[in-house]
């Protein structure tokens, strides 16, 4: 019945202070993995775990979202336009072809 009344808990994101204070009240104050999960609704032990490896290895912008997609790269900058003496070079060599 949940699930047909829009109450599923599957696929919930959290935002940024809802993540450090979950990894916060684990770490430092030292709830259960267990008590975190029902005091800030989380679905399920996986995210609460990476959320802890991530604190642990970094700082709490490692918890900040990543951004998505593919990531920008360098602009190919537009080529110069040629000078009069390789305009002539390119014409000596095309007529040299033909």
């Amino acid at each position: 019945e949940a699930a047909l009344m829009g109450e599923r808990e599957g696929n919930r994101r959290y935002d940024y202070e809802t993540k450090l204070a979950a990894v916060r009240d684990h770490a430092e104050h030292g709830l259960t993995k267990a008590e975190v999960m029902e005091k800030y609704r989380i679905a399920s032990l996986t995210p609460l775990e990476r959320w802890c490896r991530e604190y642990r290895s970094g700082d709490p912008d490692a918890l900040r979202p990543k951004p998505k997609g593919r990531p920008k790269g360098a602009k190919s900058k537009p080529r110069p336009a040629p000078t009069r003496e390789q305009l002539l070079e390119e014409e000596n060599a095309y007529l040299k072809a033909r």
